[in-house]
């Protein structure tokens, strides 16, 4: 039994391993001989390093096609890849790594004096180095090891990654994803949005994170086509590589971004296929802006750091505003009572999207108890998200369940409210929390960011949301900030929010 991803990566690399796989911003080329030699080396560097399979190796580093080929060389020498991200702080990274004892912890150079107490604190054997442009003593390390390497058998079931959640409430969890549940989401991926080795994908998102890393390069990989590998996004740049790319991944703030460009045109597009967004709620304006401007339809899709992607806008079809499309192939998902989990609800119900596929993840790391009660008795994972499953079997998400809103009784869904201000002139975006209110237990509270320009007030969201919505759900104070706050991946951190204004409704 080979090491199960990697085979299936590579038993779908072009025939001709000369043809072209990463070209990086200084123009420089890599087929996918140098992938597997590279990967190759990497591997045999990690098992110098004395892992063996089933070990963790965490790291903390900027993006490089290094980065990627040490990803890949876990995945050959049997160890568990575990991506932090580079925003975290020495006090969190000992967390991680307490939590995780990795056998190796690959960092920046530059964080490596910061971060030594955190690994020594973590008893990590070996620390590493890895920088922006590839350097570092991780690489030195590969670079004198062959480039040929004996995978280790990995089957299926075991673990490929370790992916911490966010934490926004209690202590972070790490998700076990194994080989199978990303072999078998690139599998349906590429199916499902029609890649081959043709394509030519702009790669702009960071590789931390389960969208870059997992989605991104296994699909590109696995179709055998080719990324230009950007260290971050940057619009002009973007636009320059559209002329001779043919599809984006992106989260709804490069497409904000894009659409304050000037060039964005539906000449400047037209070798485009397809724009993929996820990581975070697209707006449906945001949606139609850009297909006005491009005659490009935005392919929305929603997945979770435990699932990997669940669902999709289908590539042939409406790729309707507002929804995130269809469960993928193999993939069940379905509305169930988000109080006793036990009453499955009809479509058009909202509640909480439980979801059961090859996709979701094996658990949590040294977390029973946690893991056994986010699953059901039948094998449904509890997503935590509130959502509905429409008449044409649209997915809809309509928000997380701590979001949920319980004012006098009643439950409010934060995106319903969002939706109706959001559709307002001069509203650029919106909001909705809950903060404490002394009659009401919770105030609905909107927290809106004005379109440039703009001076529309309170009073004037208001009329215009009553008698659109039922007075309960009508906000009781609607707030202005110049930016919502939000995470790495563009999601809005309604926590923050919720701590900022927690005591505007006290007497």
């Amino acid at each position: 039994m080979p090491a199960h991803l990697y085979a299936e990566l590579s038993s779908r690399f072009p025939a001709d391993r000369s043809r072209i796989a990463f070209e990086t911003q200084d123009g420089a080329l890599h087929s996918y001989a140098d992938v597997e030699a590279g990967a190759a080396r990497m591997a045999g560097a990690l098992v110098a390093l004395g892992v063996k399979p089933g070990d963790r190796v965490a790291v903390q580093i900027e993006k490089s096609l290094q980065a990627v080929l040490l990803y890949l060389g876990c995945a050959r020498a049997g160890a568990v890849f575990l991506p932090l991200n580079t925003a975290y702080t020495p006090a969190e990274i000992e967390y991680f790594l307490t939590d995780a004892e990795p056998t190796v912890f690959v960092c920046d150079p530059a964080r490596k004096d910061s971060l030594a107490g955190a690994a020594d604190a973590a008893n990590v054997a070996h620390v590493e180095t890895l920088d922006a442009d590839g350097r570092g003593s991780m690489s030195e390390r590969a670079r004198f090891c062959p480039p040929t390497f004996a995978d280790v058998e990995r089957g299926p079931d075991d673990l490929a990654g370790i992916l911490y959640t966010s934490g926004t409430t209690g202590r972070s969890k790490g998700a076990m994803i194994s080989q199978e549940n990303l072999a078998s989401n690139a599998r349906a991926l590429v199916e499902y949005w029609r890649f081959t080795s043709d394509d030519t994908l702009i790669h702009a998102l960071p590789i931390y994170h389960t969208h870059g890393l997992f989605v991104a390069i296994n699909v590109l990989l696995m179709a055998g086509g080719k990324m230009i590998f950007l260290p971050k996004f940057d619009a002009d740049q973007v636009m320059s590589y559209m002329p001779r790319a043919t599809s984006l991944m992106g989260v709804p703030t490069f497409y904000t971004r894009l659409l304050q460009h000037p060039g964005l045109t539906k000449e400047a597009t037209a070798h485009m296929r397809l724009f993929i967004s996820g990581s975070a709620p697209l707006l449906a304006e945001t949606h139609r802006e850009f297909s006005s401007r491009t005659g490009k339809a935005i392919l929305e899709r929603y997945g979770m750091t435990e699932t990997n992607m669940i669902t999709s806008n289908p590539y042939d079809g409406d790729r309707t505003p507002g929804t995130v499309g269809f469960p993928l192939p193999g993939v069940s998902v379905r509305i169930a009572d988000p109080g006793s989990g036990a009453l499955l609800l009809p479509k058009g119900e909202i509640g909480v999207i439980e979801v059961k596929g090859p996709n979701v993840f094996k658990g949590y790391w040294r977390m029973p108890e946690k893991t056994a009660a986010e699953f059901r008795a039948d094998g449904y994972f509890i997503t935590g998200d509130l959502g509905m499953i429409d008449k044409r079997d649209y997915v809809h998400i309509v928000g997380r369940g701590k979001d949920l809103v319980i004012t006098g009784g009643f439950n409010v869904y934060p995106k319903e409210i969002e939706t109706e201000i959001d559709g307002l002139p001069g509203v650029l975006e919106s909001a909705v929390i809950g903060v404490p209110h002394a009659d009401f237990g919770e105030g609905v509270t909107a927290v809106v960011v004005r379109a440039k320009g703009a001076d529309i007030d309170e009073a004037t969201i208001a009329r215009a949301l009553y008698g659109r919505l039922a007075k309960f759900k009508l906000p009781k104070k609607i707030l202005f900030v110049d930016d919502l706050p939000r995470n790495t991946m563009g999601k809005v951190q309604k926590n923050v929010l919720r701590d900022r204004f927690k005591s505007i409704y006290e007497a």
